[in-house]
């Protein structure tokens, strides 16, 4: 079976342990904006891709956590907490084209990755191999030397993102790359 996970998908959560014994799971929120994203209805296509398509059928929320109830691909409910836990750590996958539109100086974390860093003067640093969302949002750029570096992913330090050519462009404060 072919890689369901390429430039066309993006992952939007991942399945976590079994919560209770009617079938809800658990799931690690990847999206700026579940309310929308997880509703009853949605399917989503899944890594493993055999372990799918899964669609919700229940959503609620449980001290923080989201919680899920499924239905698996041949139409019936994962209803206990065996078939909860067949599907723990499977990745919810949607189509790029699904995504909506953002505003400007706003990126999906897609579309970043593959990115080459580069300084103002056109010296390459690296290339963008992440993004991580901790206090504030670092991009991970592997160093043409090997070693990653993360920078802060604001305008006074990124000053410039081009998509269509392919690069970004890192001002480092004094010391950054260093560390």
């Amino acid at each position: 079976m072919s890689d369901p996970r390429n430039l066309d998908t993006v992952v939007v959560g991942r399945i976590g342990r079994p919560h209770g014994v009617r079938g809800d799971v658990t799931v690690e929120v990847r999206t700026d904006d579940p309310d929308l994203r997880f509703v009853p209805g949605a399917t989503f296509r899944t890594d493993p891709a055999e372990r799918g398509p899964l669609t919700i059928t229940g959503v609620h929320w449980h001290s923080g956590t989201l919680l899920l109830r499924l239905e698996g691909p041949d139409g019936r409910a994962l209803d206990s907490r065996e078939a909860a836990e067949s599907v723990r750590n499977t990745e919810l996958l949607v189509d790029v084209a699904d995504l909506p539109p953002l505003e400007d100086d706003s990126f999906y974390d897609h579309q970043l990755v593959g990115l080459s860093a580069r300084t103002p003067d056109g010296t390459v640093l690296g290339e963008v191999t992440a993004v991580q969302h901790e206090a504030q949002d670092l991009l991970v750029v592997r160093r043409t030397e090997g070693a990653d570096v993360l920078i802060p992913f604001v305008s006074a330090i990124v000053p410039t993102v081009d998509l269509a050519g392919g690069f970004l462009v890192v001002d480092p404060p004094e010391g950054l790359l260093e560390l």
